[in-house]
């Protein structure tokens, strides 16, 4: 039953509502199966174990998309789909605009293509429900150390990199999708002026985020999917998208290759760090095209 009649704050409240229900009942039967991948660490049983945990994840998702569909009446513009495999392992590059765009990324991909993956802060897995779930999920808790601290404790240095690729290992045998919001925050006009942007509709892109990706993962991950996001109507916000205000939403998908010269030490190797910024420039450049065409083709 579609329920696009009620008032916008009904709809958000009840929205809401439902996405707490989903989160808290969903999140206690994924934590207790994650424990017995610890109570008993054999890798068939871990294998196993797995995919029940992405099958509880993929049915959160699934349900969080007929939320949508009930309060949103939304018209979806997606291109490139068709490109897409579900046992491959992929990193997702996007522009980063709402936090609409992870819902808009899970309704779209979910069963399409492995689930949707971020690197967090460890900070992050204190976040009541969600927290323990991202760790039963095995989502990738990075702790960076800061440059000061680098320099007074030098043999701290690259263990950031070695524990995340720990981490990583786990991947080995069930593909996974990373996504990566290469701006680093959400993109606004008024942080597109401080910046300097050389682009239009972009932020300038942070390479040092993928680059520690690929560095951490380049043995796991086989392709780019390259997501492209616009709203037609003006940039959400996530009140927005619950009450079902936001009616046009267009994706776009291209699937690039993951090549040996996108691999490499960012970090310590000048030459790559400059070819590898150069490779991400270009794509954005390109994206902010795409953005400009896609906007243009929605007003006409």
């Amino acid at each position: 039953m579609m329920l696009y009649f009620l008032p916008d704050p009904v709809k958000g409240l009840l929205s809401i509502l439902l996405y707490a229900v989903n989160t808290i009942l969903l999140s206690i039967p994924l934590i207790l199966a994650a424990l017995f991948k610890f109570i008993i660490p054999i890798r068939g049983f871990v294998i196993l174990i797995d995919r029940v945990l992405i099958r509880i994840a993929t049915l959160w998702i699934q349900i969080n998309a007929w939320n949508t569909r009930i309060f949103c009446k939304i018209e979806w513009e997606i291109t490139g789909l068709e490109k897409l495999e579900k046992r491959e392992w992929y990193l997702i590059l996007s522009n980063h605009q709402s936090w609409v765009d992870i819902l808009a990324l899970q309704f779209t991909l979910n069963r399409r293509i492995p689930m949707l993956k971020f690197f967090l802060k460890k900070e992050l897995i204190w976040i009541p429900f969600l927290g323990l779930a991202w760790w039963a999920l095995d989502f990738p808790f990075m702790k960076r150390y800061p440059k000061k601290k680098l320099q007074t404790h030098p043999h701290l240095k690259g263990k950031d990199l070695e524990r995340t690729k720990r981490a990583c290992e786990k991947f080995k045998h069930t593909p996974v999708t990373v996504i990566n919001f290469v701006e680093g925050t959400r993109f606004s006009p008024d942080k597109n002026k401080r910046q300097n942007a050389e682009f239009t509709h972009l932020l300038n892109p942070k390479a040092g985020g993928i680059a520690f990706v690929l560095g951490s993962m380049g043995d796991y991950l086989h392709k780019i999917i390259d997501v492209t996001i616009v709203y037609p109507e003006g940039v959400p916000s996530f009140w927005d998208f619950l009450c079902g205000r936001v009616h046009k939403i267009t994706l776009s998908f291209d699937v690039l290759p993951i090549t040996s010269q996108l691999q490499g030490d960012y970090f310590n190797d000048p030459a790559y760090k400059q070819s590898f910024y150069n490779w991400l420039n270009r794509l954005w450049q390109t994206k902010d095209q795409k953005i400009a065409r896609l906007k243009e083709h929605s007003r006409n």
